[in-house]
């Protein structure tokens, strides 16, 4: 006010609008403002609504948002349909200030804060409706945007979509892209090419979302032809507007060479102006471009991660926790991780949920979190997941989030089981031992070679060892053999001492005491005991040929260790003289 304040001057408003208007033609906004001034304060809605843009732009004056907005509402509500249109806008971002509950006369106090508010729709949409009413494109669209974006009781798309078809008929740019977003969203392919033409004309006009959107469309071949070299030139032009999105994806395509060319050291500088502009993806693609590169630089991931992660991106969460868990890039932190994965798992993340399961069961995390994990597994297992239903037999099994309850926890798992393999092999267990369920070899038998068939090495392990005992069937040395090297060659320490012990007595496998030699030091390299000990009396016996009792007592002390009886009786033997 202060500066409308010492604007004085004896000349007609209307002629003081007519002048300023010429002046600001011609590059003079220092000199216009002053003679648009006087016309505002003698109410010429026309000189309040460019009043408004002066100080919204700062075009003459310092711009002042507040002071533009209380401009724009004189003349919003003297009837100007373009003050009405941009009032609605601003009341939309959140821009305009709130309503005293009054007419508005007294404005000063409505807008005492430069930052921007939650948006007011209600008021949006009382001034964007006069506004479209009155034959304002602008506002046509805007009114097609509450309709749309607005609170659910507000919405109605089919009134939406009949004002963005007037905006966008009046070559209204923001009608134009409103309108190819509704035709989008009514999923009839026959309007394809129409949604192309419209977004076409909003690109045209500058938009960076339609320029965007139309990108994708020939990206994909979407109502226009497949152009690869097009649809990036069109994803460079949204992005040097600064449209996010666009620079993510243009960040992607030059990272991978999925359009037109490759230049990976350009995609991540796109991609990290996406990430500092608010794009949660383009900030965990930037984690795992670090992670997963030639050589990782784990604080550096760990910086893009907790950025998206702190925008609520589940995956960064889960990476995020993954690398406070193991000390990778940040200093090691049980109790952070945890954190990061139970935001995660309580923004509906499935794997994060199995994860914070596991650290649950090895008692981590905190008292609500064994509730929480039951309920997320028994709400998605009730729908017929079968993983779920499988993570849920666990939580009875171990009494995690719930009472421990084997009968229930055979239930899970036997629905499970129809799927996963992981199922499949515990419920065998079940039954094996009588667990939940009536103690049933013959059908253990058949749920471990399901489990096996799947590739799963422990299955596999537990069908060898019942095809060799004869339990559940008829005994197959030579099938328990094959399956024993099949878990082997996975790794299964258990797998390498029974192929060992197989070619020590020759069943199954022909007789050789230097292969078995052979498969018993593995399986001792791997930290199994009884292997430590039948590989300590080979070489403490020259039993394969090799005679070495200092090697002999070192596997033996790694058995005793481990709590194998028969090694110290063996180191006793293996003493010199």
């Amino acid at each position: 006010m202060a500066i409308l304040d010492r604007l004085t001057g004896r000349i007609h408003p209307a002629l003081a609008l007519r002048r300023a208007m010429q002046l600001a033609e011609n590059g003079k906004p220092a000199e216009a403002f002053p003679l648009m001034a006087i016309a505002a304060r003698a109410g010429i809605p026309e000189a309040e609504y460019r009043v408004a843009r002066c100080y919204l732009e700062g075009l003459g004056v310092p711009p002042s948002q507040s002071e533009g907005a209380r401009w724009l509402r004189r003349a919003a509500d003297r009837g100007s349909a373009d003050a009405q249109a941009l009032f609605a806008a601003l009341c939309v971002a959140g821009l305009a200030g709130r309503e005293d509950g009054g007419d508005g006369a007294n404005s000063e106090s409505l807008f005492k804060s430069e930052f921007s508010q939650d948006p007011d729709f209600e008021t949006a949409f009382r001034f964007a409706r006069k506004a479209a009413e009155a034959g304002s494109a602008t506002g046509q669209a805007i009114l097609g945007y509450i309709l749309t974006k607005g609170p659910k009781a507000m919405r109605d798309l089919d009134a939406a979509h009949g004002w963005y078809e007037k905006s966008a008929a009046a070559g209204c740019p923001e009608g134009c892209l409103g309108l190819a977003l509704s035709l989008a969203r009514r999923k009839q392919p026959e309007q394809r090419v129409r949604i192309a033409v419209e977004l076409r004309r909003a690109a045209d006009a500058g938009l960076p979302t339609a320029i965007y959107f139309l990108a994708v469309l020939t990206e994909h071949g979407m109502g226009v032809p497949v152009d690869l070299e097009s649809a990036e030139a069109l994803y460079q032009l949204a992005a040097e507007k600064g449209f996010a999105s666009a620079q993510f994806r243009l960040g992607l395509a030059l990272i991978e060479g999925s359009l037109s060319r490759q230049d990976p050291v350009a995609g991540e500088a796109w991609m990290r102006r996406a990430a500092l502009a608010g794009n949660l993806d383009a900030a965990h693609r930037l984690g795992e471009h670090y992670v997963k590169g030639p050589r990782p630089d784990y604080a550096e991931a760990a910086t893009w991660y907790r950025r998206a992660a702190e925008g609520g991106h589940q995956l960064a969460a889960r990476a995020l926790a993954s690398l406070y868990l193991s000390g990778n890039g940040v200093a090691q932190d049980a109790e952070e991780g945890t954190r990061w994965l139970r935001a995660a798992a309580n923004d509906g993340n499935r794997q994060s949920q199995v994860d914070l399961a596991n650290l649950v069961l090895e008692g981590a995390g905190e008292a609500d979190d064994g509730i929480n994990v039951a309920a997320w597994f028994g709400a998605t297992a009730s729908s017929g997941d079968l993983v779920a239903a499988f993570n849920l037999g666990l939580c009875f099994a171990e009494g995690v989030g719930v009472r421990k309850d084997q009968e229930r926890a055979a239930q899970w798992t036997r629905r499970a089981a129809e799927g996963v393999a992981e199922a499949q092999y515990m419920y065998g267990r079940m039954l094996q031992e009588g667990r939940g369920v009536t103690a049933d070899q013959s059908e253990a038998r058949i749920w471990f070679e399901r489990a096996a068939n799947a590739g799963m090495v422990d299955a596999q392990v537990a069908l060898a060892e019942m095809l060799y005992n004869g339990h559940g069937g008829e005994r197959s040395l030579i099938s328990s053999a094959h399956l024993f090297k099949q878990a082997a060659a996975a790794g299964h320490a258990g797998a390498m001492f029974a192929i060992g012990a197989l070619y020590e007595t020759g069943q199954g496998l022909s007789l050789d005491r230097k292969a078995a030699q052979k498969w018993f030091a593995a399986a001792a390299e791997r930290g199994h005991g009884h292997a430590q000990l039948m590989l300590g009396r080979y070489l403490s016996k020259g039993i394969a040929g090799e005679h070495d009792l200092s090697a002999a007592r070192i596997w033996l002390e790694r058995a005793a260790a481990q709590g194998v009886d028969e090694a110290a009786e063996e180191l006793a033997d293996a003493e010199p003289g």
